[in-house]
């Protein structure tokens, strides 16, 4: 079931998502080649709040596109120092377990960036095929009926160095794709891989990152300038399901707190998805569709859905061991029209 005017087509999506769609045709550039244009001047041995300090002033330059053409060292190139320099102490994600990366695993089970499986996927939403999409394994969360459990739950996959997944992007690109979508898993606990990655891709690809949102203000602030679609999961209305679920404290203020603040990222484009879990329309469907439409208008593309099946751990819980029913799916659908969202995709 498909609803909305993007039905088989990008119209609903090109308006939800302008930025996006003036890259495909030609007429921008991804975010993170304006970011790589940006000069800096740094050693890289200064600390980091000397460091984010240059951050603030290489963002005022990227809005004020005071750029420049091949600069010795670029915003990109500190964002890249940046991240690296938090994984001594991570607090990539919202968890901030502050395990040095560098020597051990952290909460997410991230010590180097593993990429379990990468290809070009045709069964996200239309405007996004063919994209080449890059799972990484591990996650921060503890999903109780992940459907990928077998990669975000475990430490499986490649070890790649950049350049050599920035050269696999660059022959997506040759292939067709439409855009780099990075996911997982998780992407967060890879943010310094996907940076130092973006710093040799030479193909004008936009970046979708594909995340369950729940990063911490910091790599909020590296990934503006660079991601050019928030692909974000919007999954629980409350923090006690969250909880309950994803093992996932405070989901909801950090969760609407970094909707709001990729709002404010430079030249970002949003597509949410809302996955309607059984039994959990009133206390989860309901408040997460309205505060979308309250706080990210109703114009934002959103898909709500109904691809829910009780894998993993779903049977130690008996009240989400099903799929959802059709009166589920109804009263899914009639939410979306009551809020007037005018670029949905339910189904």
């Amino acid at each position: 079931m498909w609803f909305g005017p993007a039905r088989g087509s990008d119209d609903g999506a090109s308006r939800a998502m302008p930025h996006y769609f003036s890259v495909l045709r030609g007429e921008g550039e991804p975010n993170f080649f304006l970011a790589r244009r940006v000069g800096m001047s740094f050693r890289g041995n200064e600390t980091l709040d000397e460091l984010w300090e240059l951050h603030g002033e290489g963002m005022e330059r990227l809005r004020e596109n005071d750029l420049e053409e091949k600069p010795e060292r670029s915003l990109l190139d500190l964002k890249a120092v940046i991240a690296d320099r938090i994984l001594e102490s991570c607090t990539l994600c919202e968890v901030k377990c502050r395990v040095n990366r560098k020597e051990t695993i952290g909460y997410c089970r991230v010590k180097e960036s593993l990429v379990a499986s990468d290809f070009l996927h045709y069964g996200e939403e239309p405007e996004l095929v063919p994209s080449y999409t890059v799972f990484f394994s591990s996650c921060n969360f503890r999903c109780v009926f992940c459907q990928n459990c077998d990669i975000s739950q475990y430490r499986v996959g490649i070890e790649h160095v950049p350049e050599f997944m920035a050269m696999k992007i660059e022959e997506a690109f040759k292939r067709g794709a439409r855009n780099v979508n990075f996911v997982g898993g998780e992407p967060t606990p890879n943010l310094p891989f996907v940076l130092e990655t973006l710093r040799h891709v030479k193909a004008p690809i936009p970046v979708v990152w594909n995340s369950n949102m729940y990063m911490s203000e910091d790599a909020m602030r590296l990934l503006d300038g660079v991601v050019d679609v928030y692909l974000g999961d919007f999954k629980w209305g409350n923090d006690e399901c969250a909880g309950r679920y994803s093992k996932a404290p405070r989901y909801w203020e950090v969760v609407t707190r970094n909707f709001l603040l990729a709002k404010e990222h430079f030249r970002a484009d949003f597509l949410i998805r809302h996955l309607v879990v059984p039994g959990h329309l009133d206390c989860c469907t309901r408040p997460v569709l309205g505060w979308i439409a309250k706080n990210l208008g109703k114009d934002v593309r959103v898909n709500v859905m109904f691809q829910y099946r009780p894998e993993y751990r779903a049977d130690e819980y008996p009240e989400i061991d099903r799929r959802p029913s059709k009166e589920e799916m109804e009263r899914a659908l009639e939410m979306v029209e009551e809020l007037g969202f005018r670029n949905a995709l339910v189904g």
